[in-house]
């Protein structure tokens, strides 16, 4: 899952949001100098992404990609699910996806010294381009696997991947709806037993 999902499951503790929107950015144990609950997030970040890798229907979903595709359906589902998400977003959240995401922006400037450099890098990209929200726009995916495109360090073909998705938006579709629910429930699960 990307920013938008990890930040809607960790629910209402913002510094559950903002390890969510770090655990890409950390690598290795956190810093023990952080907040308890900014670490927790951090670690929710990691057990969401080892749920979702390992899930029935992500494996399912991946499926649909072809190659040269495939190899990369990890970055692209995430991506995807995230765009699934923004665009039926008041079906899984109360809040409204703009001020969800102006909110996830707002706490990101005011964390700003508990954030790793790439982190505040990408959030001049966020607030340039409307993030999280902007997922909601198919044109915005590709943008950002454009950009992703040229992070990596070996020639991928994410560049031209938005048509490939948007061709196979059905069923990637079906196998969202039947995954993020059970997602959703561990996530809140995993949240009930860190405050144990």
């Amino acid at each position: 899952m990307n920013y938008l999902a990890h930040t809607l499951l960790a629910g209402d503790d913002e510094l559950l949001q903002l390890g969510g929107l770090m655990g890409d950015f950390v690598h290795g144990q956190p810093d023990p100098a952080l907040p308890p609950r900014l670490i927790a997030g951090i670690r929710l970040h990691r057990a969401i992404d080892m749920y979702t890798d390992s899930h029935p229907e992500v494996r399912a979903a991946r499926a649909w990609l072809l190659p040269p595709y495939r190899r990369y359906a990890g970055i692209l589902l995430d991506m995807w699910f995230d765009h699934c998400l923004a665009r039926d977003f008041v079906r899984w959240s109360k809040q409204p996806l703009d001020a969800f995401s102006t909110n996830l922006r707002e706490l990101l400037h005011r964390h700003d010294a508990l954030l790793p450099p790439e982190l505040r890098q990408f959030r001049g990209y966020m607030d340039a381009h409307g993030l999280p929200a902007g997922y909601a726009d198919r044109e915005e995916i590709g943008r950002a696997l454009i950009g992703i495109s040229h992070r990596l360090s070996r020639a991928n073909p994410l560049a031209t991947a938005l048509p490939a998705l948007v061709e196979q938006a059905v069923p990637l579709q079906a196998h969202f709806e039947a995954f993020f629910p059970q997602l959703h429930a561990f996530a809140q699960r995993w949240i009930a037993e860190a405050a144990e």
